[in-house]
Parts: structure tokens; C-alpha cells; sequence
């Protein structure tokens, strides 16, 4: 090969590359923007909190919606939904597949059935197109989850005590500290009651939520016993004039007979206070679907349960599970968790949450 041959393929190689060079930081500067010299300004990845961060909870981009966080639970009858939008009535096909799809997002065969039971019923009756059994499929489910008191309680000038319970890592420890600085940034003076003493870690998770949220901690050695932690933190609510104590309770398996037992003498020890235990609320993490509703009869059982809060409904297709928790156990939703940040721990509104599954 001649010199000039091997000249001129060199000469293409490098324009090759240069060119190559010249795409990629286009590419960088339309995805990320440039600065100065043209060089690109890398977007840094969402930060989310660790538990035991010494970084303040998130800030949120904007108020949070139902709407936009429940893609995946929408996702999981939505293709049923639209065909049957399509045509002009339903049949006996189209049942099937909307209680396939009710089930697939974890409603659970019973309460499936008895909202298709109720729809059905009513579409005969009115001789309803395709239109009308979506909307009154929405209604039905609309009439399950709208019942119950899903404010929590609070009194002012009395005392006020609200107690977590349910299985390790469903993030009662992330609620609790969520829900306490939404209530010292509403002027309320916060105690958080660190009753978890068999884990290690809870208690030092507890302690760094308290001092990034601006509330009180009580604690005790580790392997104390919970109820003086508790009895404790009652005392030091009174002592220091604090408007709320929050209890983080033990949550080791729930077929546990002790732990039930544990958390019944909590409750007593508490409501030696009488009128002081204004919620019992139990926190399920929304991907367990029916396992969820299992750990909820076993709670509700021992220590009974006022409501319930529902961690990661944003990230599963299993939302369906709170018409479960509502019709199979009468349990209001009262709180639901659809992100990270601070402001992502929102009050169930059932309306919304409807109008999302339809979206």
C-alpha cells in the first residue's frame, strides 16, 4: 500500500472521530443544556432520603396528585376499560375481563365480585351501554371506599397520642417522621415515642428524624421494656407542654403471638390516660397486595385499629387492595404514601382516587 493510501485513510479516521465527538455534545447539550465554553451542564439524579440521612426530607416539586401516581395500578385494567369504552355494551367477555383486571390489581376475588355483582345488577336494570356500566362501575367502587372517618382525630388542649404498628419495613419509621413534620410546620409541638427497642437501629432512625424535623424523643436502652419508653414519653409530653405523641411500635412477624401481645400492653398502658389514644393506625406497604390484608386482620385484631396507612402506592400495580382493606375489614384509608419527599404523604381522598383509576 502506498504512502498516500495509508495518508488518506488516516485522514478519514479522523474526521470519522471528529464527527463522533461533535454528535455526542449536541446530544449532551439538547438533553442537558450547555454553560459556558459549550461544555454540558449534566442534570444530577433526584435525590431520595435514606433512613438514617442526616439530609432534610426532599422537597417536593409540586402538590402531589393521585392522579399522576397511580399509573401502574391504572395500567392494570385500563386496556379492559378502554375496550369496553369502545363498543357498545358489555358482554358476557367483558365481565370476565374486568373482574380479571379487578383481581390483577389485587381487589381480591370477594370483593371483586361484589362490586361486578352490584354493576350488573343495575346494567340490566337500565339496559346501560358500554358508557353507563363504566360509569356505574365507577360509582360502585366509588360507594366502597367513601365510607368511614378518615380524619385523624385530635383534641385540642387534651392529650393526644397516635401509635404505629405494623410488620418491619413497611416504612412505619418514614410516616412517622413525615407525619411529624407536617405537624410541627403546622405549630404543633411533637414527641415521638421510640417503643421498638428489640431492633438496634430503630431507635437511632427515630432519633435523626426527631432532630431534622424539630420534634422530642424518648427512648429507652436497647431491649427495654416498650411500655415504660411509652409511659415515658406520656410524661414527657405533659412535662414540656407537647401537643402530640407519636409511638413507633415493634413490627416483627405478625404471626407472632408476643408481638400481638407487646402491642396490647402498649395500648393499655396508654389508655390509662383516658380519652389519650386517639389513633391506632396501621401501616401496610401497598406492593403486598393480599399479604397485606392477612397482617391487617392480625392488628386490627390485637389492638383495633382506627385506619390504616398505605406506603408505595405509587409504585405498584396493587392499589386495588384498598377496596380490599375497606370492604373485607371496614378500615378506612386514611393516609396513603406516594412518593418520597416530605409532602408525599397524603390524605386518602376517594374521590381522587376513583377519578385516577379511570384516568
Amino acid at each position: 500500500m502506498s504512502v498516500a493510501a495509508i495518508v488518506a485513510i488516516l485522514v478519514v479516521l479522523a474526521m470519522v472521530v471528529a464527527a463522533a465527538v461533535v454528535v455526542t455534545k449536541r446530544r449532551l447539550r439538547g438533553a442537558a443544556g450547555t454553560g459556558a465554553g459549550g461544555l454540558p451542564l449534566l442534570t444530577p439524579p433526584p435525590q431520595t432520603l435514606p433512613p438514617t440521612s442526616d439530609a432534610p426530607l426532599p422537597e417536593p416539586a409540586g402538590e402531589p396528585r393521585l392522579r399522576d401516581r397511580l399509573g401502574k395500578t391504572r395500567a392494570a385494567f385500563a386496556s379492559v376499560v378502554a375496550g369496553l369504552g369502545s363498543r357498545g355494551g358489555a358482554d358476557s367477555e367483558d365481565w370476565e375481563d374486568l373482574e380479571e383486571a379487578l383481581i390483577l390489581a389485587d381487589v381480591g376475588v370477594a370483593t371483586a365480585s361484589k362490586i361486578l355483582d352490584g354493576v350488573k345488577a343495575k346494567a340490566t336494570n337500565e339496559r346501560a351501554d358500554a358508557e353507563r356500566v363504566l360509569e356505574l362501575l365507577k360509582n360502585e367502587i366509588l360507594s366502597i371506599v367513601a365510607t368511614g372517618d378518615r380524619d385523624l382525630a385530635y383534641e385540642q388542649g387534651a392529650s393526644n397520642v397516635w401509635m404505629f404498628v405494623g410488620v418491619n419495613g413497611v416504612g412505619k419509621t418514614t410516616t412517622i417522621a413525615k407525619l411529624a413534620a407536617r405537624e410541627v410546620k403546622s405549630g404543633r409541638k411533637v414527641v415521638m415515642a421510640a417503643a421498638d427497642t428489640f431492633r438496634a437501629a430503630a431507635a437511632e432512625q427515630l432519633a435523626h428524624w426527631a432532630e431534622l424535623v424539630g420534634a422530642d424523643l424518648v427512648r429507652g436502652q436497647d431491649g427495654a421494656d416498650p411500655g415504660s419508653v411509652v409511659f415515658d414519653a406520656m410524661n414527657a409530653a405533659v412535662h414540656r407542654g407537647a401537643d402530640l405523641v407519636l409511638v413507633d411500635t415493634a413490627g416483627r412477624l405478625h404471626t407472632k403471638v408476643n408481638l400481638m401481645e407487646e402491642l396490647k400492653k402498649l395500648r393499655r398502658i396508654v389508655d390509662r390516660t383516658p380519652g389519650a389514644l386517639k389513633e391506632v393506625l396501621l401501616v401496610l406497604d401497598a406492593s403486598t397486595g393480599q399479604n397485606g390484608l392477612a397482617q391487617a386482620r392480625q392488628f386490627a385484631d390485637a389492638v383495633e385499629v382506627t385506619g390504616v396507612v398505605l406506603t408505595k402506592l405509587d409504585g405498584t400495580a396493587k392499589g386495588g387492595i384498598v377496596l380490599a382493606i375497606q370492604a373485607e375489614l371496614g378500615l378506612p384509608v386514611k393516609l396513603v404514601g406516594i412518593g418520597e419527599t416530605a409532602d408525599d404523604l397524603v390524605a386518602f381522598d376517594p374521590v381522587e382516587f376513583v377519578d385516577a383509576l379511570f384516568a
